[in-house]
């Protein structure tokens, strides 16, 4: 009985082992298990990055292939490491840097040693690689664009860095990413999925065949192609208009909240971002302290909006009953805070809302400003409102939007300015400078336009967003389809509006009305001080407008800022009167004024010491 106990422990205890192994061989066998094997090679099948197109499906991005030198640490013999570095075309220290790099990352799983190959470099190479034991080159693609022009959109794609590594572990070390804007914003639909094969190899390090005769294999799944919301021929307009120019320009569509073109200049030349030249290209771009073309100035910067402001301070004051549209207020070529005169253009006399609003009277607007603050017991009761209605617009804050980066603005609060001077012991004229969109009041173009946008639908707008197609499907994020309401009442739109259609009309715009196209707008021209040796000196004012059309229908709205610009219907009122009639009409009818703003620049302004500082915010002006 003895026996036949023990045989049977025996037998079961076999049984047992057979069949762990048998599970761990069958049923729990994971893909890393495989990449840590020494005896199974791991090659990877890169798929093609989803296109991207605009808004009318012309063709924005595309791909070319490209080759990677790859190499295996453990795998690589004795070399004649000058005579491989110059087949490679990189330098012997490059080489050893490298290669310690890879085997630091993993001695067993393949690195990218050269990256990017063109396809004459890859004819060269393709013979001599199997002199080499431990390299190998991986056919890949990079990116190509059909379009010289929306690199801020775009974005790029790059080599993942050891901070992607450790925290998407769907990468490995060489693999390409997409690093900005809508590469980045959107990788995970582009990049796709990608294909793996695994080699069994013998113990002379020889491939024998597919590992498990390709039972783990998967092929790859070509990226997703998206749809922007960008019009491309818009776009490349815009950015031939900024020639010589700094600034930023957003164009939307109040509808929907569809951006119809983001513009930052200057910009450069999205393919100088590809290929083996990238990285030189890059520093280049990035350390031009002075022009800053990799800074996307339509959603980074973030300057006083001046006058276009404004529209806003109107409505607050109709809201809170401060003011009807009767209302007057007197000029006299200014204003006065306390015994000091602040200057106005408007050339005096007395103005009511209309007026106020086509003629720029900043001594109207800082009286309504007043009303409101005077309107409440206390200053902090009145601007815990004022900064309720202001927000209510979208700003002072992230507007949601689906592009990987920005900035908030700013609308100062009460807490703001009881940092600066005390609880309790400021009063509006201390800010005085906000009723006409200076002092502490900071907004980024993209938020001066969703502002205009809420105006042009008379009291609602759509978080502005960049997507509208991914593959076949709408986009449906209620985030973007959903309205956003302000806190200002349908009925106070219309007053300002007409002021705003009358600034083209018989006002500060007059100068620059388009033809057959009713339209509405406010220019600015926002005062531009900074300091030198100690001193607060004024330097060129830079040019803002803000415009929507048709009037009645509106089908875009844009925000125009350009630095150093002078008055706001100088250049920032031209170039959007252009851009409203290239998007309208199809074509442009005031020629002479086009060959202007083609040929117009203002490097000599941003050639003068000092010049040219990017969106400064403004100190507080007094």
């Amino acid at each position: 009985m003895k026996k036949i106990l023990l045989s049977s422990i025996i037998v079961l205890i076999g049984f047992t082992f057979i069949g762990r192994l048998s599970y761990l061989q069958i049923f729990s066998f994971s893909p890393n298990q495989v990449k840590e094997d020494p005896a199974i090679k791991t090659i990877y099948d890169y798929p093609e990055r989803g296109y991207i197109f605009d808004r009318n499906g012309e063709l924005l991005v595309a791909n070319q292939a490209a080759y990677d030198v790859m190499v295996i640490p453990r795998e690589v013999k004795a070399l004649d490491t000058l005579e491989f570095c110059a087949l490679l075309g990189i330098e012997k220290e490059t080489f050893i840097k490298t290669i310690a790099k890879a085997k630091n990352y993993s001695p067993r799983l393949p690195s990218v040693l050269v990256p990017q190959l063109s396809k004459d470099d890859y004819a060269g190479l393709q013979e001599k690689m199997r002199h080499y034991e431990g390299f190998y080159i991986q056919k890949r693609t990079l990116r190509y664009y059909a379009t010289q022009s929306g690199a801020n959109v775009l974005g790029y794609i790059s080599e993942v860095n050891d901070n992607d590594l450790k925290n998407n572990p769907y990468y490995v070390a060489g693999e390409l990413t997409g690093r900005t804007g809508v590469e980045k914003s959107y990788e995970h639909v582009l990049r796709g999925r990608k294909g793996v094969k695994y080699i069994q190899k013998d113990r002379f390090n020889r491939d024998i065949g597919p590992y498990k005769n390709g039972q783990l294999d998967t092929l790859p799944d070509q990226g997703t192609e998206i749809y922007l919301t960008i019009d491309k021929t818009l776009q490349e307009y815009g950015e031939k208009l900024m020639n010589g120019k700094r600034g930023g320009i957003v164009a939307l569509e109040p509808g929907t909240g569809e951006i119809l073109a983001l513009i930052s200049g200057p910009t450069y030349d999205p393919s100088l971002l590809v290929g083996r030249e990238r990285s030189k290209n890059y520093t280049k771009l990035y350390y031009d302290t002075i022009a800053k073309p990799t800074w996307d100035r339509s959603i980074l910067a973030e300057p006083s909006p001046g006058s276009p402001f404004k529209t806003l301070n109107a409505l607050i004051a109709l809201q809170e009953g401060v003011i009807g549209p009767e209302t007057t207020f007197q000029c006299y070529n200014g204003f006065y805070v306390g015994n000091k005169k602040r200057g106005c253009h408007c050339g005096g006399g007395t103005r009511d809302l209309n007026t106020g609003i086509f003629k720029s009277c900043n001594a109207y607007f800082a009286g309504a400003f007043r009303k409101i603050y005077d309107h409440f017991p206390t200053t902090d009761e009145g601007m815990d409102v004022w900064e309720k209605h202001a927000k209510s617009f979208g700003l002072g804050q992230f507007l949601g939007y689906d592009l990987p980066t920005g900035r908030p603005g700013r609308i100062p609060n009460k807490e703001y300015y009881d940092n600066v001077y005390g609880d309790n012991r400021w009063s509006s004229s201390y800010i005085i400078s906000n009723a006409i969109g200076q002092g502490e009041v900071a907004l980024t173009p993209i938020q001066l336009a969703n502002m205009i946008a809420a105006i042009s639908n008379r009291g609602h707008y759509y978080t502005p967003h960049v997507i509208k197609k991914i593959g076949d499907d709408d986009i449906d994020d209620p985030n973007y389809t959903t309205r956003k309401y302000t806190t200002i009442d349908k009925k106070h739109f219309e007053p300002v509006v007409q002021g705003m259609a009358d600034v083209f009309t018989k006002g500060t715009a007059r100068g620059v009305q388009i033809p057959g196209i009713t339209a509405a707008g406010k220019t600015g021209t926002v005062e531009n001080f900074t300091k030198i040796d100690g001193v607060r000196t004024q330097l060129t004012d830079h040019s803002v407008f803000v415009a929507f059309a048709p009037v009645d229908n509106p089908k875009i709205v844009l925000a125009v800022y350009i630095e150093n610009g002078y008055f706001g219907a100088r250049y920032a009122g031209h170039i959007a009167s252009l851009l409203i009639e290239k998007y309208l009409k199809g074509e442009i009818t005031r020629t002479d004024l086009e060959k202007r703003m083609l040929e117009k620049t203002l490097e000599h302004e941003y050639a003068k010491p000092y010049s040219g500082q990017p969106f400064k915010i403004n100190e507080r002006v007094w």
